[in-house]
């Protein structure tokens, strides 16, 4: 089991030259911005409208400590939906697929002229760390990450609709319970065949090509990440790239618990390519001689709260001399005589 799980992490290491697809906006990632990125209508379909599509959701990066989780989307022809990515580019689920075979992918599907790039349409939703965080840490109302999973999947598939492509079967990898998702689902789409499964990158090749879209995107997304800590490198040593200096970004990967703790600030813990709700970074912050422990003050405390109106000064409430009231008095200006307009 150890060395599957090993495999698995593995393979979720992306390569030092990862392609860097035209979703990577590095400035929205620098800041910890999430977005989305949607393709223009792929010329087939283009070309006829009316043209019936399968599309396929997936995401990448649900469980790493760092990095963003990425949701990818693909849709194409019904007629070549096959032919196309199973039998002609031998599609598969992302972390079957070695990183450099899945880079080839996906710069394939956004090179003019090749047979991916003319009858594929393709969108992503970056959830920045910070943002995940943010929703998870709330302190009424928390945004948990199936929620937050479940609004980004749906966004992008209206955006797709919203262009005029003509769905008309869709396949996503379950979030949670299939058939409650699904269901979910077929109230906001009515009028498409919705399949939501476990494992689905695996059964539908629609599905496949999103989780590429999904974590080649992730894995540059690593890369401009890291770029904040390379730049800022004073040493003479020529810099890591994201692959070597932090690994896949998962709690399992040692390379990641390493730099985690070598690069942790004692008080703001890391930018905002960490996770700062998930287990490992709340623990290693709170573990006795690492964090600063800050104590915040008891908004339910008498002695601590305070109202805007207890700084304002009163005549009710305190004795004020003449000489105050005066000044008060002309605070705003004296009046004047109605014959001065």
């Amino acid at each position: 089991m150890e060395d599957l799980e090993s495999q698995e992490v593995a393979q979720e290491v992306p390569v030092n030259d990862v392609f860097i697809a035209p979703s990577i906006h590095e400035k929205d990632i620098l800041s910890g911005v999430s977005y989305t990125h949607i393709t223009p209508i792929p010329k087939t379909v283009k070309n006829d409208l009316s043209t019936e599509c399968v599309l396929g959701v997936d995401e990448a990066g649900r469980g790493p400590v760092l990095g963003p989780m990425v949701y990818g989307l693909l849709y194409l022809p019904l007629s070549q939906h096959r032919v196309l990515l199973a039998e002609t580019h031998h599609f598969d689920d992302s972390k079957v697929l070695k990183p450099q075979v899945r880079s080839d992918l996906m710069q394939a599907i956004c090179t003019p002229g090749t047979d991916l790039h003319q009858n594929c349409g393709w969108a992503t939703r970056v959830m920045s760390a910070r943002d995940i965080a943010s929703g998870m840490l709330k302190p009424a109302g928390v945004y948990n990450l199936n929620a937050q999973a479940m609004d980004a999947t749906i966004q992008l598939i209206k955006d797709v609709f919203a262009q005029g492509v003509n769905v008309k079967e869709i396949y996503i990898d379950t979030i949670g319970k299939a058939d409650v998702y699904q269901k979910k689902l077929e109230k906001i789409f009515p009028t498409t065949m919705i399949t939501v499964a476990e494992k689905a990158d695996a059964l539908y090749p629609c599905v496949s090509a999103a989780s590429v879209c999904a974590k080649v995107t992730r894995d540059a997304a690593l890369e401009v990440n890291h770029k904040a800590y390379s730049t800022s490198n004073t040493s003479a040593e020529e810099p890591k790239a994201a692959a070597d200096a932090w690994g896949s970004g998962y709690p399992s990967s040692a390379t990641t618990i390493s730099w985690l703790k070598g690069n942790m600030d004692p008080l703001f813990g890391w930018g905002t390519e960490c996770r700062m709700s998930w287990g490992t970074a709340k623990d290693m912050l709170e573990a006795k001689g690492s964090g600063i422990k800050i104590d915040w003050p008891n908004d339910n405390d008498d002695e601590q709260a305070r109202r805007m109106t207890d700084f304002y000064i009163t005549t009710s409430s305190m004795d004020v001399d003449e000489e105050l009231k005066d000044e008060l008095a002309t605070w705003y200006g004296k009046p004047v005589a109605e014959s001065a307009f």
